[in-house]
């Protein structure tokens, strides 16, 4: 067969090769980069086992710290909290380490597996590689985003689970002390506990969208971490400022600690459910700025 009969053959069948879109025949977007193997290559990095033990070793360092702390001296206190309760059972001491944990220890949590994502690739120089595989934008931003929010729930749980099997080892899983004296069943309790954890991560999800969307303006993974710990911590500072008034009420900060009203009996759900509202809401905005950011962005150079 002569050269030129081969080259018009060639040519014949070339477009059946192509899409009507113009992707490669076989080339299914929905495809690439699958959400498992986003989780494995998160697992692998050593910041995620980092963060991981640190959740399991945290309430053993506490539990120790109660253990020690435990003279007459330390239970002379003026002050009913939840910290006065916290070795009355393993779900007590649960209770006490989402109170000590929701303020700083959680936030970080969740500002760096959020604000970690796009700005650590980029800063490596595989975000442009990723892309050219090729991955849309939308769905890499999107697998990232379900990544990070797996990772950081998975982060709360095993805070949560390490928390109540270690304190029920030490202080015996006894029903809920309340600081106001209200017990609450083991039954009762561990449902109620569910409930705080969900929206504890619901309400987190404030500095996790705004650390991910400073994942897509800026290179620098501590830029994008630290840009909205930052932020959060202002809005914790100006929430103390009495003559602002009612305008706090509309700070990122300002139902974070609204879980504890599931100890009350019967529960006022009032700030509860204002504080859902206004995280999904917060998070909403933040999510939507990074994709439309990072839609516009250059990342070729």
């Amino acid at each position: 067969m002569s050269t030129a009969h081969e080259g018009a053959i060639v040519a014949t069948e070339a477009p059946r090769a192509v899409q009507a879109t113009g992707a490669v025949a076989g080339y299914r977007p929905e495809r690439t980069l699958r959400l498992s193997v986003e989780l494995r290559r998160q697992f692998k990095r050593r910041r995620t086992i980092g963060v991981l033990a640190l959740m399991v070793a945290l309430p053993l360092i506490l539990i120790a710290a109660l253990q020690l702390g435990g003279s007459e001296d330390a239970q002379a206190n003026s002050r009913i909290n939840l910290v006065d309760v916290a070795t009355a059972g393993g779900l007590n001491f649960t209770l006490f380490v989402l109170f000590a944990t929701t303020s700083f220890f959680l936030v970080v949590v969740y500002a760096l597996f959020f604000g970690d994502t796009v700005a650590a690739e980029a800063q490596w120089g595989s975000l442009r590689y990723t892309l050219a595989t090729p991955v849309p934008r939308a769905r890499l931003l999107r697998q990232k985003w379900y990544a990070a929010l797996l990772l950081s729930v998975g982060a709360l749980l095993t805070l949560v689970l390490t928390a109540l099997v270690a304190g029920s080892t030490a202080f015996g899983f006894a029903p809920i002390q309340t600081p106001i004296g209200v017990t609450l069943g083991q039954a009762d309790g561990l449902l109620r506990l569910a409930g705080m954890v969900g929206y504890l991560a619901v309400h987190l999800l404030v500095v996790g969208t705004l650390a991910f969307w400073f994942s897509t303006v800026t290179d620098a993974p501590l830029a994008a971490v630290g840009g909205a710990v930052f932020t959060v911590f202002v809005f914790a500072i100006l929430d103390q400022v009495e003559q602002l008034g009612s305008i706090r009420d509309f700070f990122p900060t300002a139902y974070e600690f609204a879980w504890t009203d599931l100890l009350q009996t019967p529960v006022d759900s009032g700030d509860l459910f204002r504080g859902v509202v206004q995280s999904l809401l917060y998070a909403a905005v933040f999510t939507a700025l990074a994709f439309r950011h990072f839609a516009r962005r250059d990342v070729t150079s």
